[in-house]
């Protein structure tokens, strides 16, 4: 039996071929997952180890600084052959639009030179004056700053200097210079630009023959029990631990989608066993009359897999190492996310083997159950097409019905509770009840779709058109098999596009709602300290350009007995130009003697409209009436003072944000360029709009999209990959079918476009349907998991994703129309 089965996977090897191709690349996308998670772990090790090694000992302060007498003891010790402190604090860098860079100052730190030099120089030179600076690499290419450009950097009291780009650094995984970018000097200079009055790590180089472990024990006695001294392994760890950087969160989000890919192979496989099977009726029905029992029967073609599934699989780790290699290499193009050199552990091996195996057995087992069906008497048949029905069983829709109706009441339940996690959680588990109920009840979907669906191109192509129609109803099961397969890929590309399309929407409609403004005009995150120049702000009230000028001014109060922020706005601006939610008083009841609170505070201080809240000072205590509660989200700070009282217990002080609204009929350029204007000599102020935010918003959803649909493109090559494979099987088993259509005057032309048109209706079902589901899925989830979100339809994607399903389809028909229009009639005919 063993020989049978061997000269049979021999026989139908070609056929096997297209199967093993999915498995292939779904065990390449687990395998090469794998691989670059070792790859870029291997890469971070590398990095952290490298920069350690130039240390012996390192000096470490959680909070407070360093000062320099600790480092002059340090450098006392006996073994030390040289220790350096490292200066890091805020030096803003100004981009070449004159504004500061990033939403948060760069950092400016101190560039060490010989042997303590952690940081490697990539082009240039470090600096070696009070005249010089270097860049680091990503901030270099953000602002397009080169090696002998002048930049500007403000310093602490945000004064300019001017220095001379002489190097580009690259400082390795360091998640808050890879957040906010960081420039490099001298220590001298470096002290002096950020006011920092003294370090954040003392770096030690032992002498030759002197133990770290014997160094550090001395550093830590000279620098005293205030600071943590590790030797280079030590620091190596904690460079590790604090980058941020959790290369198996990458890991979980690659083998999602790989298993989305293995899930539409095994699918594949199921449609190509199940076919084979019906194809090879005679031959099993031929064993079972030479003596083979249905157990035999059951092993051969359980064998067959076995034998599929793990050529695929080796060759699918192979391709795995190439691919995961590959994406290394991009990350660590793409900066800050290190690859490095090849690592292949025998991770890929030990999971993707046994992971692409199991896939092909188990999809192959209801076949292999189904060929032992096959009577011996089945041997006198000649067709067995006829006798396949492959249409939907009662228990099999009972049992889909009863799937979708759970997957509905799971999603109604999560859509009637408060957004949130939980929410969101629910429907992702009823998304996948009901398409589980999709896939059971899928024969009768493909049956009652097939006839809308076939029904243009059998009245437009004529017979070629009626036979493709007639074709595609032919067996239900297999072509929703088939369909199904696609409707994987397409349902997924569905709802992360209405899911993100929706995001925006609801987020333009927050930003209209929460922004009513056309400018707002902050320091950089983490620069409260620095208001916004009094100057500047009446440079823009003078300016006819703006129909209104808020200041929003901040300052530290102690309110109902908490440490609070509380502010105040332009007197007579709130209800008018500035219009929150309020859900109790009113905003014009705010005089001297009340206050305005969030809902979240009232709950905190249990108050309401009416009631009194303490609000204590430097100049003493007021008692306040709460004259209006806001709700939901809004650009006005939560605890809001009359101007009068604010300026009486804080005194006149610049304001902390600034609002800006354009007259009417004045242009977004003329009114950018008079923001420009009045804080050309203020660089370190932030000018943010509407447009630039949902500009920042765009981009983000775009480059998630792009990622996403990306990794899943895999899913629906398998897919594709799958209707050919149906479409190749079909020419095969159709064969003497096919001679007869010739035999009676259609030509190989319309034998080939009835195939065409066969594979286009069966693409075109899946489509339909993966698009139906993933713009429900995609609405509830987005509904589950935000407040108030507004459904967004990006109907250009979807209709591209239909089309190209259908030109996909048409595609992976070309070569079983060409071997079907070849095969000579005359043999065909004969053919028994």
């Amino acid at each position: 039996m063993l020989k049978t089965t061997l000269a049979g996977l021999r026989a139908h090897l070609l056929r096997l071929m297209l199967t093993a191709l999915a498995i292939t690349l779904g065990v390449g996308f687990v395998a090469g997952t794998f691989v670059l998670t070792d790859t870029m772990k291997a890469g971070f090790d590398r990095q952290f180890t490298a920069s350690a090694q130039k240390v012996s000992v390192a000096v470490l302060t959680d909070d407070k600084k360093i000062p320099d007498a600790t480092l002059r003891a340090v450098r006392a010790v006996q073994g030390v052959q040289d220790a350096q402190g490292l200066v890091r604090g805020d030096a803003a860098l100004i981009g070449k639009d004159g504004r500061a860079y990033g939403e948060t100052p760069t950092l400016g730190m101190s560039i060490v030179s010989g042997p303590l030099a952690r940081y490697t120089i990539t082009k240039g030179r470090a600096p070696g004056g009070p005249g010089e600076a270097v860049l680091e690499k990503g901030v270099a290419g953000h602002t397009g700053y080169g090696v002998g450009d002048t930049i500007r950097v403000l310093d602490k009291k945000g004064t300019a200097h001017s220095f001379t780009v002489t190097g580009l650094v690259d400082v390795g995984v360091d998640q808050e210079i890879g957040f906010r970018g960081a420039v490099g000097f001298t220590e001298p200079v470096a002290r002096q630009l950020t006011g920092e009055p003294g370090y954040v790590e003392v770096d030690v180089k032992g002498a030759p023959g002197v133990s770290n472990d014997r160094l550090r024990t001395a550093v830590a006695a000279a620098a005293g029990p205030s600071y943590t001294t590790v030797t280079s392994h030590g620091l190596a760890k904690r460079l590790a631990a604090t980058s941020g950087l959790n290369v198996d969160d990458i890991a979980t989000f690659f083998l999602a989608f790989a298993f989305v890919a293995l899930f539409v192979a095994a699918l594949v496989i199921y449609n190509t066993f199940n076919i084979l099977i019906a194809q090879r009726t005679r031959e099993m029905a031929l064993l079972r009359c030479v003596g083979a029992t249905r157990g035999q029967v059951f092993r051969g073609v359980l064998v067959e897999s076995v034998v599929v599934g793990l050529l695929a699989s080796v060759l699918g780790v192979l391709v795995g190492i190439g691919l995961g290699y590959g994406a290394a290499l991009i990350f660590d193009s793409g900066g800050g996310v290190p690859g490095g050199s090849l690592v292949v552990s025998p991770t890929p091996f030990l999971v993707g083997i046994p992971v692409g195996l199991a896939v092909t057995v188990l999809s192959a087992l209801m076949p292999a159950r189904a060929a032992t069906r096959v009577p011996p008497v089945a041997a006198l048949r000649t067709q067995s097409e006829g006798r396949v029905r492959g249409r939907a069983g009662i228990v099999r829709i009972v049992f889909g019905a009863l799937l979708g109706v759970a997957g509905v009441g799971v999603a109604a339940l999560a859509l009637t509770a408060k957004p949130g996690q939980g929410p969101f959680l629910e429907i992702v588990a009823a998304g996948a009840l009901v398409f589980l109920g999709v896939i059971a009840l899928s024969p009768l979907i493909v049956g009652a779709l097939s006839g809308v669906v076939g029904g243009l191109p059998a009245r437009v192509f004529g017979v070629p058109g009626r036979l493709a129609l007639a074709n595609s109803r032919r067996n239900p099961k297999r072509a929703a098999v088939t369909t199904v397969a696609l409707t994987v890929g397409v349902t997924l590309m569905t709802m992360f596009s209405v899911a993100l399309a929706s995001v925006r929407t609801t987020a333009d409609n927050n930003i209209r709602d929460h922004f009513p403004v056309d400018y707002r005009l902050t320091a950089q995150s983490g620069q409260d300290d620095r208001p916004i120049p009094g100057a500047a702000v009446a440079h823009l009230r003078a300016d006819p350009q703006f129909s209104a000028v808020i200041e929003v001014r901040t300052a530290s109060a102690t309110v109902g007995g908490r440490k609070q922020d509380v502010s105040s706005v332009t007197q007579g601006t709130l209800g008018h130009e500035l219009k929150p939610k309020v859900s109790a008083g009113s905003l014009a009841d705010l005089r001297p003697g009340a206050l305005v609170l969030h809902e979240d505070d009232a709950k905190t201080f249990g108050v309401r409209v009416g009631g009194t809240v303490p609000v204590r000072t430097v100049h003493g205590t007021m008692t306040l009436r709460v004259a209006a509660i806001t709700s939901g989200e809004s650009v006005l700070p939560d605890i809001l003072l009359d101007q009068a009282d604010f300026t009486r217990s804080f005194g006149p002080k610049d304001p902390e944000q600034v609002y800006l609204i354009a007259g009417k009929g004045v242009s977004a350029n003329a009114s950018r360029a008079a923001v420009n204007e009045a804080l050309r000599d203020y660089p370190a102020v932030r000018v943010s709009s509407a447009a630039d935010i949902k500009d920042q918003l765009s981009k983000a959803l775009d480059q998630v999209f792009l990622l996403v649909a990306a990794l899943l493109a895999l899913a629906i090559i398998i897919s594709l990959i799958g209707i050919a494979n149906t479409l190749t099987l079909s020419v095969v088993e159709r064969t003497r079918e096919s001679a007869l259509l010739r035999a009676l005057g259609l030509t190989r032309r319309g034998l080939r476009r009835m195939l065409s048109l066969e594979a286009l209706i069966i693409s075109l079902i899946g489509a339909l349907v993966g698009v139906v589901m993933g713009m429900a899925l995609g609405w509830a989830a987005i509904s589950a998991a935000v407040d108030d979100a507004a459904l967004g339809l990006p109907v250009g994607r979807i209709v591209l994703f239909i089309l190209l399903a259908a030109v996909a389809g048409v595609v992976a028909s070309i070569m079983p129309g060409r071997r079907a229009a070849r095969t000579s009639i005359v043999e065909s005919l004969a053919a028994d």
